[in-house]
Order: C-alpha cells, then structure tokens, then sequence
C-alpha cells in the first residue's frame, strides 16, 4: 500500500522546532512519508549549525522551505517575535500554497505519495486557511500546555468580562493576584498567570491581534494534538472534553520519551538545532557527584561574563553554548533545573524527574510556573525583579530543605507517570496507535478507494 505522506511544518523558533521533529520521527517510524517544511531563514541555519549535507534527507523524510517575507538577518541570530507574528501573518498562506502544489506535480516529485495531511503547529493557522482551498485536511499541533490552552482558548470571555486588555501599566499586585475561578477544569489561577499577550492594555497590540487570530481557527481542525499526557492534566483535559465543542483532542507526550522506544537508526542523523550543540558539559557532568548540580539557560557567549568570574567559578560551574538539554536533565549529578518555564523544558524535568526553580518572563511561561509550583508540586518560583539573594535563596531550598526532598520525589512521581503513559497501553501510546490507524491511515484507504 502507498505510504500516507504527511508534512510538518512548525512555528519557526527552535523550541516549535524540535518537538515537530519528534513527532515527524515518530510518525516516520510508523511507516508515513515525511516532508517537513522549515522557512527559508531556518533551513539555513540548520544547514550552517549541522553541516551542508545536514537536510538531504531521506527517500521518504525530505525537508523543504518557503519564505517568510522577511529580510535576510544575521544568520546565528533570532528573529524577532514580533515580526514573525505579522510576517506569519501576512506573508506566509501564498508561499506555503505554492510549496504544497509543488509537492503534488508528479513530474517534479515522480516517487512521492500524495499529500494526505498536514500537521501544522497551532500558530501557524494559515495552514488551515491552505488546507480548505487545497482539499487537504490539517492537524494542528499545539506546543504547549493544556492548561495553557486552556486559558488561551478563553480571551474573548476574558475582554467581555473586562479583565483584559488590562487598564493601565500601573496595576496593583493586588489586582495580579486576583483568582480567576471560571475556566472549565483550572483552579488555583490568577490574573498574573494567564498567557502574557493578555496582559497588555493597548487592545490592538500585535500580540492580541495574533492570539485572537490563533484562537478563532482552533475549531477549523480536523484534530488537534498535545505534547503532554492525561494523567499530568486530567482535571483540565476532560473539563473540556465534555464541555467545548473542539476537534478531537490527543495527548502524546512526552514526545522525548515516546521517540526513544524507537532503535537507533537512519533517523538519528536528521536533526533540527539550530547551534552547534557542545556536548563537553557531559564529561564536566560526569565529574560531579549526583544530586549536586543546577542547570541554567542563559543567552549568549562567555564574552557576557568577566574572564575573572569565568576563571574563579571553573571548578565549581561550567559555561557552555548550546547543550542537549535532554542529555543534561537526565545526568545523574543533576539536582534542579532553573528555567523560564516554557513548556518543553518543563515536560523533559518532568520526564526526568527533576525539581523546577522557575524564572517565568512571557508567553506561556508564567502559566507552566504556576501549574509547577501550585499543582504538580515540583516547582518554585523566583518572581521577574530577581536578585542573587533570592536565587540563592531558591536553590538552597531545592537542594538541601525538606521542601527540596518532597520536590524530589514528585518530580520522580511524574517521571514515572510520564513513562507509563508512553510505554504499551499507555495512554499517550495509545493515541499515537490512533492518529495513525483511526485518522491517517483511514484517510489515505478512502482516498485510494475513490480514485
């Protein structure tokens, strides 16, 4: 039978990135041709971090690319947030369009399948608006929480109850503080840990325009999956389940954990950083004893720190450039991991049963941070305004409170849930068995019967 051919296409940041390629890999496996889609500007920083030979791919996982709309920036820089929201926006629908032609003309792509779906990550919602005028059905990804969906999801009754956009840029922690008691399945939530592009007071901030804009096509697709598992959200998850009237929603994470039932083989060659990763850190890890480590992202080169400092700390710490973070939370000598709290370094501290001190700055963060703290007790936070004191303060507790040890072992206790919902009869497991029997494979059965 002719291989389901799916494309992937991500939000063009690294972390968007990097979990799409898991899930690419893990549907190869299964036996679906891959074409995973990057933008120009990314393709080619994979090509200069990788190596030239880096996304030739495979007879069946190809990379492609189309434009953003964007100028051509620094190559090892990020692109700015804002503009990619409007160049995601306004500049995208038409080249994808093209790029999704291309793929079906026989005469340039003789031994590729048709193209039967496309999973596209949630906030690039364009897909769907491609998908309806190309008869291709779409499957949004959302990288992130549920719990952050969750909220997200509420905005419009959020305006219409006046809470957002916020009145003024002086408002009171009192007023933060305040509980939003209303979402189905969320409890223990305040006004301060609700997605940042709510809390802005101009109503016609980029960022609303684009939520909102995410928000309204949610109900377009054809499924929608989570990097997550039930037992981690189940309050919040079958809340919606039986009181919203989405697309049929699937939890498969963690995705790290799923992607390493498979053995090693042709796919480990394909990757997605966008930095050279060092891998030395592991030795200097290796050297430390267990349970005696916090590990830390911080932007930029060593040239932002004294050499003095650098020298007196070589013992004790160890600054590097682009690690493989996965590698890192599951080394023995790790005790903490501080963290903005995106979502997925949050799901691989879970998966690695590792306490979070949370540093949460925007977008999903300050939601992933209250759920750490609050309601998966693995978690504590160091507000914005930070200071050395408190940061020593926070690993002090991790590491040697009582705090700290009960930490320890829920995190192992999600460690173990995460696990078991990956393996066979788990849940994530089985909702992987069912996109691919119950979604894709009975799609591509229908399409070849009626042709």
């Amino acid at each position: 039978m002719e291989k389901v051919h799916v494309v992937c296409i991500p939000y063009p940041l690294q972390s968007h990135i990097s979990a799409m390629m898991k899930l690419a890999k893990i549907l190869h496996f299964r036996g679906f041709h891959i074409t995973f889609v990057n933008t120009e500007f990314n393709h080619q920083r994979i090509l200069n971090s990788r190596g030239p030979d880096s996304l030739e791919g495979l007879p069946d996982f190809s990379f492609e690319n189309f434009s953003d709309g964007l100028p051509p920036t620094d190559p090892n820089a990020g692109q700015d947030i804002l503009a990619l929201v409007g160049a995601t926006q306004q500049n995208c629908l038409e080249p994808f369009g093209n790029l999704i032609n291309k793929l079906k003309n026989s005469n340039t792509y003789s031994n590729v399948p048709p193209v039967s779906y496309i999973i596209s990550d949630a906030c690039m919602s364009f897909t769907l608006q491609a998908g309806r005028e190309l008869g291709i059905p779409v499957i949004s990804y959302w990288a992130i929480s549920f719990c952050f969906f969750g909220s997200f999801l509420h905005y419009p009754e959020f305006a219409k109850r006046g809470l957002v956009p916020l009145k003024d840029e002086s408002i009171t922690d009192e007023y933060l503080d305040t509980p939003v008691e209303w979402i189905p399945g969320m409890k223990d939530i305040r006004i301060r840990d609700l997605p940042s592009s709510f809390l802005k007071t101009d109503p016609n901030n980029a960022m609303i325009e684009f939520s909102l804009q995410v928000i309204g096509r949610a109900y377009e697709a054809t499924a929608m999956l989570f990097n997550t598992f039930d037992a981690l959200e189940m309050e919040v998850l079958t809340a919606f389940k039986s009181q919203l009237s989405l697309p049929p929603i699937y939890t498969i994470g963690p995705l790290p954990l799923l992607l390493n039932q498979i053995s090693k083989n042709e796919l480990q060659s394909l990757g997605s950083n966008m930095w050279k990763e060092d891998t030395k850190c592991l030795k200097w890890l290796d050297s430390k004893e267990p349970n005696s480590v916090i590990p830390d992202l911080v932007a930029g080169e060593s040239a932002m720190l004294p050499p003095e400092f650098v020298e007196e700390t070589k013992e004790r710490g160890l600054l590097t450039s682009w690690c493989p973070q996965e590698d890192v939370l599951n080394h023995p000598s790790i005790a903490g991991f501080l963290t903005h709290s995106g979502w997925n370094s949050t799901l691989e501290s879970l998966s690695s049963g590792v306490p979070i001190i949370c540093w949460p700055f925007h977008g999903d963060q300050q939601t992933n941070s209250r759920y750490s703290c609050k309601n998966w007790g693995v978690g504590i936070e160091i507000d914005s305004a930070v200071q050395r004191n408190k940061v020593e303060k926070s690993v002090r507790q991790v590491m040697e409170s009582k705090k700290g040890k009960k930490m320890k072992t829920k995190a192992l206790e999600w460690k173990k849930k995460a696990e078991e919902a990956t393996l066979l009869g788990g849940s994530s497991y089985v909702n992987i068995n069912k996109i691919v029997n119950t979604v894709l494979v009975s799609r591509n059965k229908d399409e070849q019967q009626a042709a």
